[in-house]
């Protein structure tokens, strides 16, 4: 054991001796390790960089720009080479300043051989796993290095550190200045003037089961006894994404209610025929036409989005839960209508069997499968592919379950992404 180790051991031994005996149990780092010189050498993991090699310290400066000075509790993610953190201890009057570790053998690679020990005998400091806490906390830095080398057991909270990273990108499409989101909503103005409102429907199926349908590949297994069930006279609320309408129909079920919010939505995905018996939930900006075919009824709500601040003074309208899918806002009215259980089926947030949708080609709706480079665990644990924006989505919906414990959230298939909140549905489920 090296002098480095020990003065370091004995610092973490003293101060977090649980997380000192799990960093001793962690597996020896499985990627390649190379170290690279500059006027701030550094470690190259895997053939990604820790930090610059220039200037480690300027850009531990820049990094620490992002925090506010004046906040008593930073967080950073991932340990580093220890830079950021003594550049904050220097800098800011935090009181305390939180070090999650993302990856438990890369530190304790760094802890044989760096000294860190004078960051971690700071009072100020306190360190944990990254995955104990369920949600990530703010203020924070992520190091961009360990969001890529971050191991699987951490794997949850990276996920909500990308998707948090890339939200004022991942908006940009919704600011209202834009001249075509003004045309889109100037275009449906007389639909959304005339159509009721969405809270016409909240409270009208207190107590019922609710099938929320969403159009991931684990569907297609359902499809049968979803026909089956759709046809008796006492069964759950039926509630579809425009998406599922078709695959749906196809199969001769005909869902209570479609839910669309997307302006890319066609009458190819959205088909006006035989909609008579159907309601539509949709939300502005939806091309008026496809609306005015419609032959069922039409009910109006809003987003929470900037994107509606001004022209929801002129027609208030309700509002539904949006976070970038339109399941969201499919569950968001099952739980506002009063369903006191709800039932996912193709919610998988992920490409089960390197299939994207049920009901529609490869890239029909979206990426193709080949070039999804992500992953989340399913149902069993194991890993399977998805996209950045899956991700996101799903860790949205997990945290709106938890801001709704009246309600029970159950799920269909171990073969999508697991759905933290949920519980498997044993009569849906297979092993």
């Amino acid at each position: 054991m090296s002098d480095i180790f020990q003065r370091n051991g004995a610092v973490l031994m003293q101060r977090w001796p649980h997380v000192m005996q799990r960093l001793l149990a962690e597996e020896s780092l499985a990627l390649s390790v190379e170290l690279l010189e500059g006027p701030s050498p550094t470690l190259s993991v895997g053939g990604i960089q820790l930090t610059s090699r220039h200037d480690r310290i300027k850009e531990a400066q820049q990094q620490a720009a992002s925090l506010p000075p004046d906040s008593p509790q930073l967080h950073v993610y991932g340990t580093g080479l220890g830079d950021l953190q003594r550049v904050l201890l220097a800098s800011t009057a935090a009181d305390q300043v939180h070090v999650h570790i993302l990856n438990g053998a890369l530190f304790m690679l760094v802890l044989q051989s760096l000294e860190q020990d004078d960051w971690l005998d700071d009072p100020r400091i306190s360190l944990h796993y990254a995955a104990d806490h369920p949600e990530i906390r703010l203020p924070f830095f992520a190091l961009p290095a360990e969001l890529v080398l971050s191991d699987d057991a951490n794997a949850r909270i990276r996920d909500r550190l990308v998707s948090e990273v890339h939200v004022g990108f991942n908006n940009q499409p919704f600011d209202p200045r834009h001249p075509e989101n003004r045309r889109l909503l100037e275009q449906g103005m007389k639909l959304l003037e005339s159509d009721p409102d969405v809270a016409g429907l909240f409270g009208t199926q207190t107590g019922r089961d609710a099938f929320v349908i969403a159009t991931g590949p684990s569907l297609q297994q359902h499809l049968p006894r979803l026909r089956a069930l759709s046809q008796l006279p006492e069964r759950p609320l039926l509630i579809c994404v425009d998406t599922a309408l078709v695959p749906l129909r196809r199969q001769g079920i005909l869902p209570d209610v479609v839910v669309s919010i997307d302006h890319n939505i066609t009458s190819r995905h959205l088909p006006p025929d035989d909609s008579a018996l159907m309601t539509l939930v949709y939300l502005p900006r939806i091309d008026a036409e496809l609306l005015a075919g419609w032959q069922g009824p039409r009910y109006v709500g809003y987003s929470s989005s900037p994107l509606y601040a001004e022209i929801r003074q002129q027609v208030p309208r309700a509002q539904l839960f949006v976070a970038g899918s339109v399941i969201h806002p499919a569950i968001d009215l099952a739980v506002k209508m009063g369903a006191a259980r709800i039932t996912l089926f193709g919610a998988d947030f992920a490409f089960p069997g390197n299939k994207t949708h049920t009901g529609w080609d490869d890239g029909d709706l979206g990426p193709q499968v080949g070039i999804s480079r992500h992953w989340v665990h399913d149902g069993r644990g194991e890993k399977v592919r998805t996209q950045l924006n899956f991700r996101s989505y799903l860790i949205e919906l997990e945290r709106y379950i938890v801001q709704h414990p009246e309600v029970r959230f159950f799920n269909t298939s171990r073969d999508g992404a697991l759905i933290v909140g949920t519980e498997f549905d044993p009569d849906w489920t297979a092993p």
